[in-house]
């Protein structure tokens, strides 16, 4: 896990080592082990480097390979690296580092861009080609790995996180309309290749972006999640796709062991971190090193889940490490969590996964984490409402949109407002063939749009301020195109995750499993007051925000008022909805 910067020039001029610099000295804590920059020509590569395979300096990037006239930098792991390595030495090429990187510059090599079909895992890469001056920017099929355009005038820049490339100068820091609307609508998602400003852009998940010596770009998408299923799949026992899955998600999990270094894991004390710290020790994995957080209650809700993570713990021996937030602590260090975002988020376990991902880099480089398993096997309440549904589009938006288009009109003022294109973008999405079902057509939306641009980004995010490397099991592409082969009534049978918590059941304690569905909490995030409640007005109501202008004085006024009362569908705060996303921009745009 890395961060990754380059800018290609199309006018002559040759790219500003200052600027690759600057998004290096940024993405320095991705990346904490070594870093670099190349250059020739119109091309300049940057890399900070986060050691996990290969320790050597051998692995070190940016990676050039001058028998075969290439360059690459990468950002993520790649799984299958050595059954690709054995395949390309049979092929006759010649390996002097252990890592996956040089795999990925071989595999290229011998396949072109079709190598990206061939790998298992996330990543991030640009590669460059000597001979042709062609630069190839792709991206893994589900967005673990972030990658982020900057256009400029007569070239382009890109950097793993969007703060890096503010760093480097040049870009248009104007707020995007369309996405103003997609962050109110979607609890502050804005799909690719949107960002909340004009001047970024991101490459979105399974694509790739050829961009030739002139500027002129082409793009492909690689891979689509496809929910059609054979008659097979329809028939088959629900036993039977029990046994199926959870045959996927130990082959998922062992090629997540894939490292020089300990993988440990994330411990919520939900069924699917505890299934995967269940797996990972059956793996074998010894003195396996567990990890979870909690905070203080606020009224009757709960802060932490402690209680069931230590049943897991002591179900599988692991070292367990149980990390208690004092409610002061969180609000102090809540500044840092919002300047490691690359994008606006409003999530309140951000600041929990940052506080969490700092206690674990001091034991742990690598870790494998739950998140995925709500969209891929149905776990959240809104699917459910859409069995049978004959209006699905209406449907999902009643359940899972922030506000509907006369409250957001309400929110921006009027020279920001744009078109209902929230909902336009759900009925666009599920018109799109190899969903028939409503159900299949949520799960699809969720897990390639919905769960990439906040829980996953939000893990990269978090993790990566740490030098940590989360790995995702439960988003490994081979396993999402079994589960979207799935009967929905399978699905939804006990609740929803009706599959999964049945394969969950041969592994781990039953008492994780047969109880209240529990989320990542942080109460003081929900109910704003005291000092975090004074930030979130500070910023709204400053002369920076009157100067931007995007919210209504009356709707701020409205949610100032009663700044514990007004809450999305999925029971988000509406004031920190608004308040941290001016409390983003005035952190990087200063």
């Amino acid at each position: 896990m890395c961060g990754i910067a380059g800018e290609i020039r199309f006018d002559g001029t040759e790219p500003n080592l200052d600027a690759i610099a600057r998004i290096n000295g940024i993405q320095r804590p991705r990346g904490p082990d070594g870093g670099g920059v190349w250059a020739q020509g119109s091309i300049a590569l940057g890399h900070r480097r986060l050691k996990i395979m290969d320790l050597s300096e051998a692995a070190q990037q940016p990676m050039i390979d001058p028998e075969l006239g290439l360059g690459i930098v990468f950002n993520g792991a790649v799984y299958n690296h050595p059954e690709l390595r054995q395949t390309l030495e049979g092929l006759g090429y010649r390996f002097y580092s252990h890592s996956d990187t040089e795999v990925l510059l071989k595999a290229y090599h011998a396949w072109g861009d079709a190598f990206v079909e061939r790998l298992n895992g996330m990543f991030a890469f640009a590669l460059w080609e000597r001979d042709s001056g062609r630069l190839v920017l792709g991206r893994d099929r589900l967005g673990i790995k972030p990658l982020y355009l900057a256009p400029r005038p007569g070239g382009l820049r890109f950097a793993s996180t969007l703060p890096a490339l503010l760093a480097a100068g040049g870009v248009d820091t104007t707020i995007d309309p369309l996405a103003l609307h997609y962050y109110l609508s979607f609890h502050t998602v804005v799909p690719a290749p949107y960002t909340i400003l004009k001047g970024v852009r991101k490459v979105p998940p399974a694509t790739l972006v050829t961009i030739e010596p002139d500027g002129r770009e082409t793009r492909r998408t690689y891979w689509r999640l496809d929910f059609t299923r054979s008659a097979e799949d329809e028939a088959r026992p629900f036993a039977e796709w029990v046994e199926i899955v959870l045959e996927a998600l130990r082959a998922a999990v062992r090629r997540r062991l894939v490292a020089d270094v300990p993988v440990g894991a994330l411990l919520s004390g939900g069924v699917d971190s505890s299934l995967i710290v269940g797996l990972m020790a059956e793996a074998g994995i010894e003195r396996l090193r567990t990890y979870n957080i909690g905070f203080a209650d606020v009224g009757d809700e709960k802060g932490n889940e402690f209680e069931y993570a230590e049943i897991v713990a002591r179900a599988f021996g692991t070292e367990h490490e149980r990390i208690f937030v004092p409610e002061a602590e969180l609000l102090t260090r809540l500044p840092e969590a919002i300047a490691a975002m690359s994008e606006p988020m409003m999530s309140h376990d951000c600041i929990g996964f940052y506080l969490l991902s700092e206690a674990v880099s001091r034991h742990s480089k690598v870790v494998q984490s739950g998140q995925g398993a709500d969209e891929v096997f149905a776990g959240y309440f809104w699917y459910p409402k859409l069995a049978g549904s004959t209006d699905p589009v209406r449907d999902y938006l009643d359940v899972f949109r922030d506000r509907d288009f006369d409250e957001y009109r309400a929110v921006v003022r009027p020279e920001w407002q744009v078109e209902d294109w929230s909902e336009r973008f759900v009925a666009e999405h599920f018109a799109q063939p190899g969903a028939e079902d409503p159900v299949d057509k949520a799960l699809r939306l969720d897990t390639t749009v919905m769960l990439i641009d906040d829980p996953v980004k939000r893990v990269d995010n978090m993790t990566m301020a740490w030098g940590l490397e989360a790995r995702v099991p439960f988003l490994d592409h081979e396993l999402v195109s079994l589960a979207a082969r799935i009967p929905t009534r399978h699905k939804l049978a006990h609740g929803g995750k009706g599959v999964l918590k049945e394969a969950a059941r041969t592994i781990i304690p039953s008492e994780v499993i047969d109880r209240p569905k529990g989320y990542f909490p942080v109460p003081a995030l929900k109910y704003l007051q005291g000092a975090v409640l004074e930030r979130v007005r500070d910023a709204l109501l400053s002369p920076a925000a009157q100067a931007r202008g995007l919210f209504q004085p009356e709707y701020v006024a409205t949610l100032l008022a009663e700044p514990t009362q007004h809450f999305t569908r999925l029971r988000g705060s509406k004031l920190w909805q608004l308040g941290l996303l001016e409390w983003w921009l005035q952190t990087h745009l200063r």
